[in-house]
């Protein structure tokens, strides 16, 4: 399937979705929220798939929401305030959704990020599992510069990514948090001397991950989520039904094996 807001390949059971308006500096507009949607859907479904990069073409990674795009998806003046309201709800939503699509993919997801990375582009790595950056990157909750509230989550989720006084600071101030800091504070785990060498640290973790169980994988990521929503106890008697429905003997062994003879397994895809 082709999509206009990025493009999509798949190679060694890695799919790489690449945002591809760096004119634009890959404004997430109209197609975007729709497409990314229905990329995760595509992915989620594909068994060749066992881990996802998110990356970026030209000098940032995204200026955030398309203002244009923003600006016409504004309720018109003259209808009913509530009625107005209900309809800006609803749209707010369906942009959530965009990123919710990321969270919820049953594989790691791992962002890639350069320059630039503003508002809505905060809340779309946020989403993702890890994120890694180029020494030039910087990240900035944009919403407050221009008096509104981040809303496609953001505050959701990188609360739990970064320490509380360093989130609400970035959140009241809307400063630029650079990627020296955010590998200091926890955000990113690794930066890159530059684009380049980004894509090959970030390509090469990614392959890691795909020579992994894609079962044990998947039931890693299960298990994170829930944890992260949920209490121990909760999370402990989880993983205990997890494991007692869907742990693979056949991986075990392969696992096991090629432990003992220093040799790579070989594990089925899903399906």
């Amino acid at each position: 399937m082709d999509y206009n807001a990025f493009t999509l390949t798949i190679s060694d059971h890695i799919a790489t979705i690449t945002l591809c308006n760096p004119q634009k500096a890959n404004a997430l507009g109209e197609d975007f929220w729709t497409e990314c949607r229905e990329v995760f859907t595509q992915i989620n479904d594909d068994p060749d798939v066992r881990v996802v990069v998110m990356a970026s073409s030209g000098k940032h990674f995204t200026s955030g929401i398309d203002l244009g795009y923003l600006q016409n998806s504004m309720p018109p003046a003259d209808v009913d305030p509530a009625r107005a309201m209900d309809k800006l709800r609803r749209h707010v939503k369906f942009l959530q959704a965009a990123f919710e699509a990321i969270d919820k993919c049953r594989l790691p997801v791992l962002a890639a990020v350069q320059g630039g990375c503003f508002g809505a582009g905060v809340d779309l790595v946020s989403a993702c599992d890890i994120r890694y950056a180029s020494a030039d990157a910087f990240f900035i909750i944009q919403e407050i510069n221009i008096g509104m509230v981040a809303d496609l989550g953001t505050m959701q989720r990188m609360p739990r990514q970064i320490p509380d006084g360093l989130m609400r600071e970035l959140a009241y101030t809307g400063r630029k948090y650079k990627a020296d800091e955010a590998l200091a504070t926890g955000y990113v785990t690794h930066v890159a001397e530059n684009h380049e060498t980004l894509m090959a640290h970030v390509m090469d973790i990614a392959a890691q991950i795909a020579r992994q169980s894609p079962l044990a994988i998947c039931g890693s990521k299960e298990m994170l989520n829930h944890t992260r929503d949920h209490t121990v106890a909760e999370g402990l008697d989880y993983i205990a039904a997890w494991n007692a429905g869907m742990l693979s003997q056949q991986d075990v062994i392969k696992g096991a094996v090629a432990a003992l003879s220093k040799s790579t397994a070989e594990f089925d895809d899903l399906i």
